[in-house]
């Protein structure tokens, strides 16, 4: 039987998940949502799969069985909530909402449904990544120091003004953090463990006519002792690639978009030569870095892949929805710090308030 998945929202990153859905061998793109029906049918006669403008009748499609939600940030909550009440498994593009009331509502509505519920992040997913967390989960960093984690890139004022949404609050739930370094914060926590409190700085230095900030260094402490930093921006022209740092007592290992620029450790391994070899620097793209379509699909592929086995198998996905609330957490408490130039705890009792 055919995997059916059912897209809403096609604008930009819709693409990349229709492309990936294609890669997938026994699943096909059946469905696609947008309000405007031409839009709608401009996105099917490229990908295939029925146009719908009623969202209510694309969910009463028996043959959609996966809803991936593509729609602005700040509009995920009420479709993946409708989404999981008819039964759907569940997929939401980072990040899974803007606030933690607005997560902890998808996360029960797909619980209380008996659906799957998957958060976008395929740098979990990346073959350079998975090295580095097996070697952290094998403890061959021996105790983990400091983790970092730089996202410097660069967006036009063209880039902010191309939609309504972007740079807002309400609709973006933040900037350089939650929009673009969203990945690397999932990807740090998944690779460090529990954070559990941070300080932060952020500000808008280099565009006009947003709300969000552009440019933020946070610090953070970890569960396990360690400390780290998240640097973020949008600011920085032309846009570097992005870079992962861990550090240890016994190991070293710096990943700079999908190359390994040091894997060094105190005591050798036998496949270390090999790992240096097939993760030597040579990407092609900049990752998104300048342009937000210079981004492979193969991560989303990778990811979805899991969700479509772990639902034929009964298990959670790799991850999860909860996965999914941990970096909106950790940007939040950031922008807390920032307002508040305090330290704040984690978890966080409440979403922070914003200052008028």
């Amino acid at each position: 039987m055919t995997t059916g998945f059912g897209i809403v929202g096609t604008g930009m990153i819709s693409h990349f998940h229709a492309k990936a859905i294609a890669d997938i061998e026994g699943a096909a793109v059946v469905g696609c949502y947008n309000r405007r029906q031409e839009s709608a049918e401009a996105f099917a006669a490229e990908y295939g799969g029925q146009a719908y403008s009623d969202f209510d009748a694309m969910l009463a499609d028996d043959n959609i069985h996966i809803i991936n939600v593509c729609t602005p940030s700040g509009a995920h909550r009420d479709l993946a909530v409708a989404a999981a009440s008819a039964g759907k498994h569940v997929v939401v593009e980072k990040p899974l909402e803007v606030t933690l009331q607005r997560c902890d509502d998808i996360i029960s509505a797909c619980r209380e449904n008996g659906v799957q519920l998957c958060a976008i992040f395929p740098s979990r997913f990346s073959p350079v990544n998975l090295a580095l967390k097996a070697a952290i989960d094998a403890g061959r960093f021996g105790r983990l120091t400091l983790g970092d984690t730089y996202v410097k890139w660069w967006r036009t004022q063209e880039y902010y003004d191309s939609g309504g949404w972007r740079g807002t609050w309400d609709l973006d739930g933040g900037g350089a953090y939650m929009n673009q370094a969203i990945h690397q914060v999932d990807l740090l926590y998944w690779l460090m463990g529990d954070v559990v409190e941070v300080n932060g700085m952020t500000d808008t230095l280099a565009h006009e006519r947003i709300e969000v900030e552009d440019v933020g260094v946070a610090t953070l402490r970890f569960a396990n002792g360690a400390i780290g930093v998240i640097e973020a921006t949008t600011s920085a022209w032309p846009g570097l690639l992005k870079k992962t740092e861990i550090h240890g007592t016994q190991g070293t290992a710096v990943v700079e978009q999908d190359d390994i620029l040091k894997w060094e450790f105190a005591e050798t391994a036998e496949d270390d030569e090999n790992i240096r070899s097939q993760f030597e620097r040579k990407s092609e793209n900049t990752g998104g870095a300048a342009d937000p379509k210079a981004i492979s699909y193969v991560g989303h592929r990778d990811q979805l892949q899991d969700l479509v086995d772990s639902i034929k198998e009964g298990r959670d996905p790799k991850v999860d929805g909860v996965d999914g609330r941990k970096s909106v957490e950790i940007i939040l408490a950031i922008y807390q710090a920032a307002w508040s130039r305090q330290t704040v705890k984690l978890p966080l009792a409440t979403d922070p308030v914003r200052p008028q």
